[in-house]
């Protein structure tokens, strides 16, 4: 691996650097290019006359980075948030401030990636916590949605472990609290929640709970802050900017100022000290609420994205955290999860090429959404008979061979036995896959190279760039899904010698047709060596 790092940096033949304006990066023959967003990997690699997206208004609900990379080595590095259009013959970048570096590295998808990895965003050598990649996490927001109290949460964990489910990290999800930013245990839902914690605890479980960057304005809580100074402020004025978000109207902590950030840090240490909290969900942190046309801030320049960053600072105070929203946080130690995927198919097959996209950002320990989607709506309200059960099925199978599995709808509650039965099995082929799924965790720590990974990045040079359903997991396994309702799949194999998870050896360098049943999720082991 340290032969490999020498060759790449030997291998940077080429630097430009160009100012604020528009630049245009004109693709090589057969170059394609990936990046900048995790939530756009269904359109990577990008295609002329594909939208513009800007990284300072958007992070398409999920993590963002400077960083765009092509097939034949070359990287594109911008020292802060950028605006990019795919066009023929190359792309047009205009950055909001800084500089646009363009940088060859070598010749490969994955030379392109570590040269600009090792200049940017170098390995950590930490990883999250090892339950993350050994156990499932179960989340309880699409049975409980906002009606979270202390009885049905202690019954969906019984229910975890009544079905034969492994025990894993249980999040609590949103309105658990009193208030946004009233970050106590709502009484009346929640009669003694350090005695649910430590049931949680004794059946095995580690807790967590979601929490925000908001709190309510018309609370004695918001009114207090907004004294002391902790809120982004409302352009040219020394009042508190309330700020929309899916859940209404807020304040939003300031976190360039020193006082708040540790302020708002001292409230999640208390719930740790009061309840026995492992750790938090921190969600939102999303930059088009911050942006500097509406807002002033503590320090005078963290805007946007810059928030976004010290929001994942804040989760990384704290080791079991989950993110949704980050910046440029490639490499840290942090348990990210992709935005909410829609209770369809279209959202199941977003998750192969958005896990591949994270990992080509820099975010390994990724977790593909909710198993079934995280959109709510989807499953408020309806009747169990009507789910799509084979859509939950390979959701399930999908998650089982990624770094981290989640739960949140109930399997037991919505599938037949039989399909109960194959989700069972798949959540435990996801616990004794553990220790490899830890190993490689640790793998990527010391390299900074993904967990899951583009086949072109993989075999680079045997035409894989535009296969997205199907993904290497570390060295050792081709992981081919089905993420439709489809009873067969075609799976691109590349040279070498391949067995099947079902025994049978194949030769390389070729497609093969396989018939998927429902219980199927089809892997290959390399067997070459």
């Amino acid at each position: 691996m340290k032969k490999h790092f020498l060759l790449t940096a030997l291998l940077v033949t080429a630097c430009t650097v160009f100012s604020q304006s528009t630049q245009q990066i004109n693709s090589l023959p057969g170059e394609q290019w990936w990046g900048g967003a995790t939530a756009l990997g269904t359109y990577m690699p990008f295609r002329s006359g594909a939208d513009t997206f800007d990284l300072r208004k958007q992070n398409f609900n999920n993590q963002t980075s400077p960083l765009l990379v092509s097939n034949k080595g070359r990287a594109v590095w911008v020292d802060g948030p950028f605006r990019m259009q795919p066009v023929q013959g190359g792309l047009q970048v205009t950055p909001h401030r800084g500089t646009v570096d363009l940088k060859t590295y070598g010749s490969t998808l994955r030379d392109a990636y570590v040269g600009a990895m090792k200049a940017h965003f170098p390995p950590s050598d930490q990883i999250p916590p090892e339950e993350f990649f050994s156990r499932p996490v179960y989340n309880t927001w699409i049975e409980l949605l906002y009606d979270q109290n202390q009885e049905d949460i202690l019954k969906y964990a019984r229910s975890i472990i009544d079905h034969g489910f492994p025990t894993g990290v249980l999040m609590i999800d949103d309105n658990w609290q009193n208030d946004y930013g009233d970050w106590d245990f709502r009484a009346a839902r929640f009669p003694n929640p350090k005695l649910m914690v430590d049931s949680l605890h004794r059946m095995g479980f580690k807790v967590m709970v979601w929490v925000c960057p908001f709190v309510s304005p018309d609370s004695k809580k918001g009114r207090d802050l907004e004294k002391k100074g902790y809120f982004v402020r409302r352009k040219g004025t020394d009042e508190a900017a309330v700020v929309k978000w899916w859940n209404g109207y807020s304040f939003a902590y300031d976190l360039s100022n020193p006082e708040a950030y540790r302020y708002l840090k001292s409230e999640f240490t208390r719930l740790q000290t009061l309840y026995g909290i492992d750790g938090f969900k921190l969600d939102a942190g999303d930059p088009e609420r911050y942006l500097q046309e509406d807002v002033d801030v503590y320090d005078g320049k963290s805007y946007d994205v810059e928030q976004t960053r010290l929001w994942a600072q804040l989760a990384g105070e704290f080791p079991l955290n989950e993110l949704r929203a980050c910046w440029q946080e490639g490499n840290r130690p942090n348990m990210q999860r992709l935005g909410d995927k829609p209770y369809s198919w279209n959202g199941v097959s977003q998750l192969v090429p958005d896990m591949i996209a994270a990992g080509l950002l820099g975010y390994a320990y990724t977790c593909p959404d909710m198993i079934g989607g995280g959109e709510y709506s989807s499953f408020y309200g309806v009747d169990p008979d009507k789910f799509n059960q084979e859509l939950i099925v390979r959701s399930c199978q999908i998650h089982a061979m990624m770094p981290v599995m989640q739960f949140s709808v109930a399997p037991w509650r919505i599938l037949s036995k039989e399909n109960l039965n194959i989700c069972r099995r798949y959540a435990l082929w996801h616990q004794q896959l553990g220790s490899y799924l830890v190993e490689l965790a640790h793998q990527s720590a010391r390299t900074g190279e993904p967990m899951v990974r583009h086949m072109a990045y993989s075999f680079p040079g045997q035409g894989f760039e535009l296969v997205n359903d199907q993904f290497m997991l570390g060295d050792k396994y081709l992981v081919a899904p089905v993420s439709s309702a489809s009873r067969t799949r075609d799976v691109r194999l590349p040279k070498g010698k391949w067995r099947d998870d079902q025994g049978k050896t194949y030769r390389g360098g070729r497609t093969v047709k396989l018939n998927v049943p429902l219980d199927r999720l089809p892997w290959f082991e390399n067997i070459s060596r």
